[in-house]
């Protein structure tokens, strides 16, 4: 039986290499994450395609993954964010059979989706990454249309200090009153060491300054553990070896 694209399964090499936070240890909630750079001229043929497959989840019950389109940033168009749970339930062959019918009422078999979608895409990359329990997530997605995506590759033996200054960063964001970021942290699939997503209404939300003195952003940035709001981003870069930014507008 040919696995379908864009719920196949990657080969699982290794587990993550860092630390979850103590939600994630104590329910990690599992996600997938696609990066997809579409065929020439065919990017709004292959979101016209991917929407599609939401009836299919919502026949299952089971939540519509995030679809994201690049606005600025990587080189890839899509982003495809799919809350999984756990791997063993979500790649069960019962939930295949049930995916299977729910396509076919649909109106269009899974093999002959998965078929179409490949004649559409010229590139993509798969990561499974445990990230925040499902409710928060779906609240943080709620009545937003714009993203903000940072994804990193770690130094050797700095991941776990990578992970610790995406946590300080939130924190210096809490204590001057913008959005967090959600942090995935990778349990399997491409290099990527893990990734943030922060949510905003829109462009301008994302851009507006903040309304808090620089006096007060110095101290949040110390109370954070940074040495200063200036130090925040070389003090990050001590532990990189590659990062990407995306900006992203939400696909309806």
């Amino acid at each position: 039986m040919r696995i379908p694209f864009l719920l196949a399964l990657s080969a699982l090499g290794g587990g993550a290499l860092d630390t979850p936070s103590a939600a994630q240890q104590a329910d990690p909630h599992i996600y997938r994450a696609v990066f997809i750079r579409a065929a020439p001229g065919r990017l709004l043929d292959l979101i016209d395609h991917l929407k599609i497959r939401r009836e299919v989840y919502r026949a299952l019950g089971e939540p519509e993954p995030l679809l994201a389109r690049h606005s600025q940033g990587d080189h890839w168009d899509l982003l495809l964010l799919e809350p999984v749970g756990s791997l063993p339930d979500f790649y069960a062959p019962e939930r295949q059979a049930r995916c299977d019918r729910a396509a076919v009422e649909a109106g269009i078999t899974t093999e002959e989706w998965s078929r179409r979608a490949e004649l559409m895409v010229a590139w993509r990359e798969e990561l499974f990454v445990a990230g925040p329990p499902l409710a928060e997530f779906q609240e943080r997605n709620r009545d937003v249309g714009f993203y903000h995506l940072e994804v990193f590759l770690g130094l050797a033996g700095k991941r776990d200090s990578l992970l610790n200054q995406r946590r300080m960063e939130n924190q210096y964001l809490a204590a001057i009153g913008r959005p967090l970021n959600l942090i995935f942290t990778r349990q399997a699939g491409a290099a990527w060491d893990l990734f943030t997503l922060g949510f905003y209404r829109d462009l301008q939300h994302y851009a507006e300054p903040t309304a808090v003195s620089v006096e007060k952003q110095d101290a949040a940035a110390i109370s954070a553990g940074f040495e200063s709001r200036n130090h925040i981003g070389s003090y990050l870069r001590r532990f990189l070896s590659a990062h990407h930014d995306t900006l992203l507008s939400r696909v309806p």
